[in-house]
């Protein structure tokens, strides 16, 4: 998933106590960073465990997996072997499509199943109204009345929180927002509100919604591409590079919505 699977996994280890426990049902008290190497390479998402001493696996999926069950399965007992017992698992669904994927498999002699959580279910209401601004980050991938507003109210709490947190907190808003193309929501928003004059001039997302030095621009615009799309190939640096700088300020706007760089820089 790329950056698509390293911010929500971000955002969810700094939830509140009490929505993290309301998501995925369990009150985790501490954080493992666990690789599975295993043959097939295992690496599972998230490893935490409770005060109890339960452990407990969640997995984000933003697309459908008909081998869900199956590979939830196998991390069950490579953590079994880690931990000497069983972890209470979830799959957290972030994606767009319509939810497809098994929870359980079964044989003549096992059987298994896991829970299979679709976050676009969630009431997201509650989150926005939380003291916790990865709470409200997370609210996005949920269930909202009013998407406008609920963008609206988070910008409004970036805007006011401790500066140092802003830089994270406007990228992983902007990636999460990708996941529901709520982009050209924060584009409006982030133009007609005065109260985030700051974040105008926040040093990557400021530079790109303003004109600007176009050697910056050019910067700012191909780091942002990095992190969505990974290395920006030879074709691409040329095409940013013949760029005026009002141009390349279209195109980091354009950059919140769009799906790959030939959409991005063909179009």
């Amino acid at each position: 998933m790329h950056e698509y699977d390293i911010a929500p996994k971000s955002v969810i280890r700094r939830l509140s106590a009490p929505v993290l426990e309301a998501l995925t049902g369990f009150a985790i008290d501490r954080w493992h960073n666990v690789e599975l190497p295993e043959v097939r390479s295992l690496r599972a998402d998230m490893i935490g465990e409770s005060k109890t001493g339960a452990i407990v696996h969640i997995e984000l999926q933003s697309t459908n997996d008909a081998d869900m069950a199956l590979r939830m399965a196998e991390y069950a007992l490579t953590l079994y072997r880690r931990f000497r017992q069983f972890p209470q698992q979830v799959v957290l669904y972030v994606g767009e499509a319509p939810l497809r994927m098994r929870e359980s498999i079964a044989g003549s002699a096992i059987s298994f199943r896991c829970r299979v959580v679709d976050i676009r279910q969630l009431d997201g209401e509650p989150l926005l109204d939380s003291a916790n601004l990865e709470d409200n980050l997370l609210a996005v991938l949920m269930r909202l009345t009013d998407e406008r507003e609920a963008v609206r109210k988070i910008l409004h709490r970036i805007a006011g929180s401790d500066p140092s947190r802003r830089d994270v907190a406007v990228r992983e808003l902007t990636i999460l927002a990708g996941l529901r193309h709520l982009g050209a929501i924060i584009k409006r928003e982030t133009k007609t509100m005065p109260i985030l004059d700051d974040i105008m001039d926040h040093d990557l997302l400021g530079p790109i919604l303003r004109r600007g030095r176009q050697e910056g621009e050019q910067t700012i615009v191909m780091r942002l591409i990095e992190k969505r799309f990974g290395p920006v190939p030879a074709w691409a640096r040329q095409r940013l590079e013949a760029m005026s700088a009002p141009e390349l300020e279209e195109t980091g706007l354009r950059l919140l919505d769009a799906r790959g760089l030939e959409e991005l820089l063909c179009n």
